[in-house]
């Protein structure tokens, strides 16, 4: 019992950890992105924390950027005017869901969203060099568009390393991979999943919206365990 305790406190303190989905972000306009390091080049990966992940995006200078960014709003309106205002969190995270994305150019300020901007931090630990800096930035603008979006297959930081490495990775992706299958393989997630499945039959009834998945999801935690 108390190891399962000391399990459940784990996986919360984890989620706290998380940061909030809707920051309190100001749609007027962001602030000013701090930048360290010599001026930005043509062809440089930036990268800079927003929402849940780390967000991607490649310099084409003039204070231009090319990013990837999932945005709900497309498939709302087609005033080119509101499109072409900052995507916010809400909206990249419901684009998110339905899987609405562009790779659109905005100003630095507009990218960074407020938050601090790495450089090329990405160089160090890639598998493969970089491209030259004005064919990264090519890459980048032949691909301006709508695109199809997966959040684990074809996301922000899959376009970034296409354009400067020629080969699409994610290791945001491949670490949240990881995690899945350590917490799949953890036998607790087991008997977790199996008291809130008896606890939701208790309190919603033998329904199959709620038996099916009290008998599923432990079968299937065991079996790929």
């Amino acid at each position: 019992m108390i190891n399962l305790f000391a399990f459940l406190v784990e996986k919360l303190s984890l989620l706290c950890n998380l940061k909030v989905f809707f920051e309190a972000k100001s749609v007027q306009g962001p602030d000013r992105p701090t930048q360290r390091g010599p001026p930005l080049r043509r062809g440089d990966l930036l990268e800079v924390p927003r929402t849940l992940f780390t967000h991607f995006g490649i310099y084409l200078g003039d204070n231009k950027v090319a990013h990837l960014i999932p945005d709900i709003l497309p498939m709302l309106t087609q005033d080119r005017r509101l499109l072409r205002s900052v995507v916010t969190n809400k909206r990249l995270i419901v684009g998110c869901v339905y899987k609405c994305a562009s790779v659109r150019v905005d100003t630095l300020e507009d990218f960074a969203y407020g938050s601090r901007i790495l450089v090329n931090r990405m160089d160090g630990g890639a598998a493969a060099k970089a491209l030259p800096g004005e064919e990264v930035a090519r890459r980048a603008e032949a691909l301006v568009g709508s695109v199809p979006y997966s959040l684990l297959w074809n996301n922000c930081e899959h376009f970034v390393t296409h354009c400067r490495y020629a080969r699409a990775a994610s290791r945001q992706t491949e670490q949240f991979c990881e995690y899945l299958k350590s917490l799949i393989r953890d036998q607790r997630s087991i008997l977790v999943t199996g008291m809130l499945g008896i606890v939701s039959i208790v309190f919603f009834g033998m329904a199959p919206s709620t038996t099916l998945p009290t008998i599923l999801i432990p079968f299937t935690l065991w079996m790929a365990g």
